[in-house]
């Protein structure tokens, strides 16, 4: 069954000086700040879009992640996962590094690295972010 979520932005003003508030309509979790300095300069209690993408892409690792191994036979206890992405005013996102620490009984390092390359091939967003470069580092706990 297809899920569809939705998040809504209210701008107001041009680029450089205007800012919005980002609401998540299908949860209801909140509404949130954006502007320009806080995607190109500081963050100063705003968002960005590219913080966004990095909360959705370290959730979607994490889930991807945690299923992989589960489905091999060795479940994970624990996983710690960051995304850092990057933005080049006039560039654009340049890049996204995945960056997870797991508690995984009965796996080795070898092995956990191999099951997070494959989940970070394999997650529906960085498959949506596919022409952006994304890495990784992968250690167990």
């Amino acid at each position: 069954m297809a899920t569809t979520r939705t998040a809504r932005t209210a701008w107001e003003g041009d680029l450089l000086h205007g800012q919005g508030q980002t609401s998540f309509e299908s949860s209801g979790i909140g509404t949130f700040p954006v502007s320009w300095p806080a995607r190109a300069e500081q963050a100063n209690g705003k968002t960005s879009p590219e913080e966004l993408i990095a909360a959705a892409h370290s959730a979607c690792f994490s889930m991807a992640l945690s299923h992989g191994l589960t489905g091999a036979g060795t479940p994970p206890t624990t996983l710690d996962t960051q995304a850092d992405v990057t933005f080049q005013p006039g560039e654009g996102i340049t890049g996204i590094h995945l960056t997870v620490t797991g508690d995984v009984p009965g796996l080795d390092q070898a092995g956990f690295v191999k099951a997070a390359e494959d989940a970070k091939a394999n997650c529906p967003v960085s498959q949506a972010l596919t022409g952006t470069t994304i890495t990784l580092t992968a250690n167990l706990a």
